[in-house]
């Protein structure tokens, strides 16, 4: 309280203070190197305000990335269960990216690129139905995904979770993506980025974090997210900091 007021008094009498005083003799980089100078250079309020921009500059956000399959009953446990309530609770320091592929191959023929997925057809369409909807419905695609990874069956939700989440996007034109060239690139995309993976993938749900994977960080994030994510972040922290669950997750789909 006693700084605060201190800080107050000062800060008052600087703005008294019109122009720079006789009796700074510092260069401008040192201006606000200490009390002492900012008060004998007359810019003591600026350095005031300065210094308290940066101490409420946000940091860089946590980059989670989730490489993982839309039929893989780990995958979906970790993306509905732990990813998604995490990311409602911190969405302002956590960015999430989502790679629908996993273990899925790819094969060319022609100029179409054909995938084979470790759970059959239906969730080769599950990815590309998931992949295209990443690709068209912006901020809505990540509420999408969850509420079809959340449902009974993956594939039929998918329309009535884009009418819930995404209205003003027609299902139409979500399959015109799955079914034609622009889902089949997209989906190579996701082959491309799963496939330059450093270390390579052994199982998916994959977790990168700030684009990084080791094993120290994956148990992390399967254990209690939240709490990785919030000690990892350097700047204020969110409310929702304040206490983390833990709710450990060891479902995988291995890469054969």
């Amino acid at each position: 309280m006693m700084k605060a007021a201190l800080l107050l008094v000062l800060t008052i009498w600087s703005n008294a203070d019109s122009g720079l005083s006789s009796s700074c003799t510092q260069s401008p980089s040192q201006w606000c190197s200490s009390l002492e100078s900012a008060i004998q250079c007359g810019v003591l309020k600026q350095c005031l305000e300065t210094n308290f921009t940066r101490s409420h500059q946000a940091a860089e956000p946590i980059q989670v990335g989730l490489y993982y399959e839309s039929l893989c009953p780990g995958c979906r446990g970790f993306l509905t269960q732990m990813l998604f309530p995490t990311w409602i609770l911190i969405s302002d320091i956590l960015n999430v990216t989502l790679v629908p592929y996993g273990n899925a191959q790819e094969t060319t023929q022609g100029t179409k690129h054909v995938f084979t997925c470790q759970h059959g057809a239906q969730e080769c369409l599950g990815n590309m139905i998931e992949t295209c909807i990443l690709n068209m419905a912006g901020d809505a695609a990540f509420p999408i995904i969850f509420c079809m990874e959340s449902s009974t069956d993956v594939i039929k939700a998918g329309q009535s979770c884009v009418g819930l989440y995404a209205p003003n996007l027609s299902w139409g034109d979500v399959m015109k993506c799955v079914n034609g060239d622009t889902g089949n690139q997209l989906m190579h995309q996701n082959a491309l980025q799963t496939s330059s993976l450093k270390p390579p993938h052994q199982y998916v749900p994959w977790i990168t974090i700030n684009g990084e994977h080791t094993d120290d960080l994956q148990d992390k994030a399967m254990s209690s997210l939240l709490s990785l994510a919030c000690g990892m972040y350097k700047g204020p922290k969110p409310d929702a900091c304040g206490g983390g669950h833990t709710r450990r997750f060891k479902s995988y789909c291995h890469n054969e």
